[in-house]
Order: C-alpha cells, then structure tokens, then sequence
C-alpha cells in the first residue's frame, strides 16, 4: 500500500512539474507595440533654453507659503510668452487660485480632450551640498544642472515646447488638447484640485491625462536587461500617523520596566515584523505578465504560475524590501521619534510618526485598523496626521492607452512598456473622478544615479534627454 501511495506522490509530482514547465514555455513576449516612424525636427537648442529659462526660477513652494518667494512664481510665469509665443498667441489660458494654469488649445472638435499635464514648483534646497549652483542653468558636458530639471520642468517645457513647434508647423489636433499646470504640487497644493473641479462644473471628460509618473529605466525587474518604460496606470495613497503614549515621567535612575520611548520601539518592531498583507492588483499583475515574459527562465516560471509561487514571491518581497515589495503591498516606514529633551529625564510623553503608501487593496481606514490590531497597545494612541486613499485604476486595453504606449515605444526604441503602479503620489490622483483614462509617464529615460537626484542633491538632466521628452510629446499630441 505505501508503494502505491508513494507512486501517487510521484505522478502528482510530475504532473504538477509538467503544467509548471509547459506554463513557463508558453509565457513568452506579446506582439510588439506599433511603433510611429515618422521623425520630426524640432529647435533643440531652443528646448535647452527654455528649460534653463524655467530652472532659473527658484519656484521652491512651501507648506508654510509665508516662506515661499511669490516673486520668483510670477517670474516663471511672466517668462512664459517669450518662451513659447505661438501658444500664447493661439491658446487661451485660464489661471486658478493656488498657481493653477490651464491653456486650451482647440481642436477640430472639442469632445474627448487630452490633457497634459506638469507642475512647476521644486522641493528646497540645501545649496552647500551641490556640486553646481541649484537655480544657475549651468550647462557643463553635455548637462543642464539645477532643481527641478527632472521633477517636473522638464516635462513642462516639454509640452509647451511641442506645442509651439506644432503650431508652427500649421497642425491643428483633431480634439481640444489642455495643458493643466500646478505651482503647488509638492505641497499637496490645490491649484490642480480647481482645474478639475472647473472641468467637472464644465462638462470637460479626458479622454486622455498625462502626468508625471514612471520612466524609462533599467535594472528595475527582476530578470529583464532591457530598459522598460513604465506608465503607471494608478498610484497609492498616503497616509502620515502619529503613535502617541504618555507616563508619569521622572528620573531616570529608576525607571519602570517600560518608558514611553521602549514602548513605542515595541510597537514600531511589531508593525515591521508583521507587513501588511499582499494584493495582486491589477497594475502590478498586467505588470508581471508583460515584463515577465522577457524575463530569466526562473523568474519567467515563477511569473507564469503565480498560483503556485505567489508564497515564494511574497517572501522575496518580505526580505528584499524595496521597489518590488512597495508594488505588492502597503507599506510602512517610520521616519520620526521624539521623546525627552534630556538624556537623563524619562519623557511624560513621546511620539512617532509613520509614513504609509497605501495599496489599492486597502485604505485608510483599514490601514488604521491594521496598525492598532497589530500594536495591541491600548495605552499607545494611533491616529491619522494626513492621508489620501489609493487612486482608482485606469485602462490598458483602449485607444487612450495605446496612444501614450505607441509615443513611449517609438520615442524610446527597444524599451518594454508595461503598466505599473506608482507608489509616489501626484497632482493626478485628483483626475481620477472624471477620467478612467488617466496615465502618469515622466517622458524621460533615467539612470539609477539621475533619479536618485530627485529631491535630492545635484538634480540634473542630460541635453539628449530634454530633446527626447519634445519628441515624446510631438508624438503622442499628433494622436489626440
């Protein structure tokens, strides 16, 4: 009887092996995107200037907008009519409270418009840590150095500059194309919050809206060589909350088994020992099963039998952490603590503060129920400081889609587009109520060390690639 059982095992075994293989073999790539052949000149010192005309504006927004220089927003926007006059002479532009602006370039009809969209305020700067003055323009080796080059002017000129070129050449787009700006995205500003509610008052539906968002990048899944270009078709909620507990203080000589300060490093090592759980969305699943199939045998077998693997798949994401883990679930880090403000004094209070980019599997609410479940601590107060919850998720297989792919493949030849879920959030999360049509694309190819200069020290873009993020939007407004 045991052989029997045993040769079962073994056939169940083999079978299991066989589906598994023969799964893997047939998970191969999908048919190419079709690629625009068509090349257009364009002014490409003109596409530098301007862009070096917009970094040298130290349009730095603040959430305390007393700190903010309101001089140096108008600057900008005063530049703007001698950067790109044939905009301003055949588009309307309509300004918002909050630094919003609007222009309207009208189609041959004005149904099912597109929107493009960028912001123009930068994050600080601590000036003595860069290489290269921040707001200077200084090009040097084929670079334009400064804040803001890649998050978001570049894409800001990059529209404006397309469009002037456009309009120049006679073209007149089939629908009406807006260009909706922010001076305020960085600060979770209301500027595109009113151009969305003037679009929804209006009756205005986007067929199509082009945000910031992923990139063209290497070295980002697991298995694949090639550069992908990665439009994210949803992006994660955020979520800042405050762990609070409270002691009769004294001194810390003799201190209870406890302080406030152990308490919460309690918490903090429960919620990180027990991540929330992970959800296969759909960004990230049409993700896996388009990057997947261009990936190494191993990682193309795990990718094509999820129903198998998922396990082994969220115990490479448990213990790598990072980009992949932030795809698959909701995650938590802690970034702030703060107890006595004397080493030998036991606090009568102290506080943590957590930052969470939700999943689209879960929200607020949820989120909040999970720490508290987790922290089992009812003398540890949890509540929320800020948050928003995960935007709805757009559509892949339409002409909206194709469209921004089509520019994407086209612009940048040879990279895999895929969606993917982008776990930063931005101004675009607003159009979601109005649109399921919504993209968020950063029209450049980056390298590790460049997007490590995003908010950070020494932002600069390669001239080559100012020229691309032109050519990306020549591409796809000759669609809209």
């Amino acid at each position: 009887m045991a052989f029997y059982i045993v040769l079962g095992i073994l056939a169940v075994i083999l079978i299991l092996a066989g589906i598994i293989l023969i799964r893997t073999a047939n998970f191969k790539p999908k048919d190419t995107i079709s690629l625009l052949t068509e090349e257009e000149e364009f002014d490409k010192e003109r596409a530098v200037e301007n862009l070096r005309e917009l970094v040298m504006c130290k349009t730095v927004s603040r959430y305390d907008h007393g700190d903010e220089d309101e001089k140096e927003f108008e600057k900008l926007i005063g530049k703007l009519p001698g950067l790109y006059p044939r905009v301003f002479d055949t588009c309307s532009l309509t300004k918002f409270p909050d630094r919003g602006l609007l222009f309207r370039w009208e189609g041959k009809s004005h149904g099912d418009p597109s929107v493009m969209m960028a912001h123009y305020d930068v994050v600080p700067v601590n000036e003595a840590d860069w290489e290269k003055p921040p707001f200077a323009g200084i090009i040097e080796n084929g670079v334009l150095w400064g804040r803001g080059t890649l998050d978001t002017k570049i894409t800001f000129n990059g529209v404006l500059t397309c469009a002037d070129h456009l309009i120049g050449q006679g073209f007149v787009p089939e629908h009406d194309i807006y260009f909706a700006f922010s001076g305020g995205e960085e600060v979770n500003g209301m500027g595109a919050v009113h151009i969305v509610d003037y679009f929804e008052k209006n009756g205005i539906t986007p067929a199509l809206v082009v945000d910031e968002g992923g990139a063209v990048v290497k070295d980002v899944f697991p298995g694949v060589s090639a550069p992908c270009g990665l439009i994210g078709i949803a992006e994660k909620g955020l979520l800042d909350v405050q762990y609070r507990t409270k002691s009769a203080g004294g001194h810390a000589s003799a201190p209870k088994p406890h302080t406030p300060v152990g308490i919460l490093a309690d918490v903090c090592c429960k919620v990180e020992n027990h991540p929330f759980k992970a959800h296969l969305t759909k960004p990230v699943a049409e993700m896996f099963d388009t990057l997947g199939r261009h990936s190494s045998f191993l990682y193309r077998m795990i990718f094509s039998n999820l129903w198998c693997f998922s396990g082994l798949l969220d115990s490479i994401c448990k213990k790598g952490g990072g980009e992949l883990n932030a795809l698959m679930r909701t995650t938590v880090a802690f970034t702030q603590m703060k107890g006595s403000d004397a080493s030998n004094v036991i606090p009568p209070e102290a506080s943590m503060v957590s930052n969470i980019r939700l999943n689209p599997e879960d929200t607020i609410e949820s989120a909040l129920s999970y720490l508290r479940e987790r922290a089992a601590n009812p003398d540890v107060e949890i509540t929320k400081i800020r948050g928003m919850n995960p935007s709805p998720i757009s559509e892949t297989n339409c002409p909206a889609w194709d469209k921004v792919a089509g520019a994407v493949a086209s612009t940048w030849k040879g990279c895999l587009v895929s969606p993917y879920l982008m776990v930063q959030c931005s101004d675009s999360r607003h159009y979601g109520k109005i649109s399921n049509h919504v993209y968020r694309f950063s029209a450049m190819d980056l390298t590790a060390e460049e997007r490590g200069t995003i908010h950070g020290n020494n932002e600069r873009v390669r001239l080559e690639t100012i020229h691309r993020a032109v050519e990306f939007y020549i591409r796809l407004m000759r669609q809209c």
